[in-house]
């Protein structure tokens, strides 16, 4: 027996966070019968379904790493009519991937799609601990006194922001690893010092670095490079 939000997953609809939602807003049923409390758990012979759609657990799974552009939203869709990252992925792909985390609009760099729930669980739980490092560059120099700030922690508007490593790399540029990750964090933190960043660029997840992977193209993740964020 698994949770329904990780069978879900596991048959390649959403992410576990965003299967969550769509078992609240009504639109998944379990042998007929419309869920909408979390915590159902589901066992192999019972009927999963998404909007009408029975869901079956992929067979085939896919680990895709992407050197995302900017202007490219990490998301399944955007009222907006905003390009999608997901539509850079490789077409002779019929399984439905997600991505790992995000990259906000105007971000680029390393991200990865994948439809194993729990290759995207592992990767996403701080306990994991998984470096993410970036090349920012802002638009004015940058103060001594944010390298300082974000190095021992600070608060912004009741949440808490500490980055693992920052160095210069110029008056105007950083180099800095975090660990969780929040959401749209070195920007924020940028923000607080009244600065803005014109390039903000992840290189490096884990032991995985973005190296020559041109800006919106993909690749296949090998074997080893799996096992080293699942062992």
């Amino acid at each position: 027996m698994i949770r329904l939000q990780t069978y879900m997953a596991h048959a390649g609809a959403a992410s576990r966070r965003e299967s969550e939602k769509l078992i609240t807003e009504g639109r998944v049923c379990v042998n007929g019968v419309v869920v909408t409390k979390l915590g159902l758990t589901v066992e192999e012979n019972d009927l999963v379904s998404l909007d009408g759609k029975l869901l079956k657990p992929e067979e085939i799974m896919h680990y895709i790493a992407m050197n995302k552009p900017p202007l490219y939203l990490c998301s399944s869709s955007d009222p907006q009519n905003r390009p999608l990252a997901r539509d850079l992925l490789p077409r002779d792909i019929t399984e439905r991937l997600y991505n790992v985390g995000r990259l906000d609009f105007l971000s680029s760099g390393l991200i990865f799609f994948t439809n194993d729930g729990t290759f995207t669980a592992k990767l996403s739980h701080p306990s994991s601990e998984i470096e993410k490092e970036y090349l920012v560059e802002a638009t004015n120099e940058i103060p001594e006194s944010l390298l300082a700030a974000f190095q021992e922690g600070l608060n912004i508007e009741g949440v808490f922001y500490q980055c693992r490593a920052i160095e210069k790399t110029g008056r105007k540029s950083l180099r800095i690893v975090l660990i969780e990750g929040k959401n749209r964090e070195i920007r924020k933190v940028f923000s607080h010092f009244h600065l803005h960043p014109k390039v903000l660029r992840r290189i490096r997840i884990g032991a995985l670095s973005l190296g020559d992977l041109r800006e919106g193209k993909t690749r296949e993740l090998t074997e080893k490079e799996i096992s080293s964020f699942v062992k």
